[in-house]
């Protein structure tokens, strides 16, 4: 059988789902909000974001993976989280919760500003290893998310895909979702070739989400 391209990431053997699951055991701590390049932390440790359209889940993933509720606040207003937020995990990663991008509640001022901000942090970053771009199983790749992907090719930064919500569409959507995310991704040179389908709510794929961030160099 011909293996699909950007098949979804198998699940860790137990040795490497274990090494996550230590990772994260810590719970990690929330350490500051970012609103310019001056107030980053040191670049001492490695480093991965997760980004992706307004209300696609990230908060709610980032709470998933780290076992605490609240960590990361989420909001059911879209374009609330306005600053990079940096999550410090154990002694050796930072987890970084990116604005959301598109339909922003906020002035155009404010929201060119933050663009601003996180196309300086993705293309100037030395410590970042990898973007997690959340793509919602049940709409699929749209035309904003295709601009973070451009964005991530030209920063050379190496992005994965992770699907969110996919307990919320039947399989056969999912299926459908998946090929979409797969034809739009081999138009980027930075896309990591496996991608990664969770729900938060269900716990689908956090062992393997885990087990990606504690395997990064």
């Amino acid at each position: 059988m011909t293996r699909l391209p950007f098949p979804v990431a198998d699940a860790p053997d137990p040795h490497a789902e274990e090494t996550g699951r230590k990772l994260f055991a810590t719970g990690g701590e929330f350490l500051k909000g970012v609103v310019a390049m001056s107030g980053m932390p040191p670049a001492d440790r490695v480093e991965v974001c997760f980004a992706g359209r307004s209300n696609v889940g990230k908060s709610t993933l980032i709470n998933a993976l780290t076992g605490r509720r609240s960590l990361a606040r989420a909001s059911n207003t879209p374009g609330r989280t306005q600053e990079i937020n940096f999550f410090t995990l154990a002694d050796s990663h930072y987890l970084v919760d990116l604005p959301g991008y598109g339909f922003a509640k906020a002035p155009k001022p404010e929201v060119a500003k933050w663009q601003a901000l996180l196309k300086s942090y993705l293309s100037g970053r030395p410590s970042l290893r990898r973007a997690f771009v959340l793509i919602d199983a049940r709409h699929g790749v749209k035309a904003v998310d295709e601009e973070i992907m451009s964005l991530l090719d030209a920063s050379a930064v190496t992005f994965q895909t992770v699907l969110t919500k996919a307990d919320k569409v039947k399989e056969e959507a999912r299926a459908a979702a998946l090929d979409q995310t797969r034809e739009a991704l081999a138009k980027h040179p930075a896309a990591f070739p496996e991608l990664i389908v969770t729900s938060s709510e269900k716990g689908w794929g956090i062992p393997t989400l885990r087990s990606t961030i504690a395997h990064i160099a």
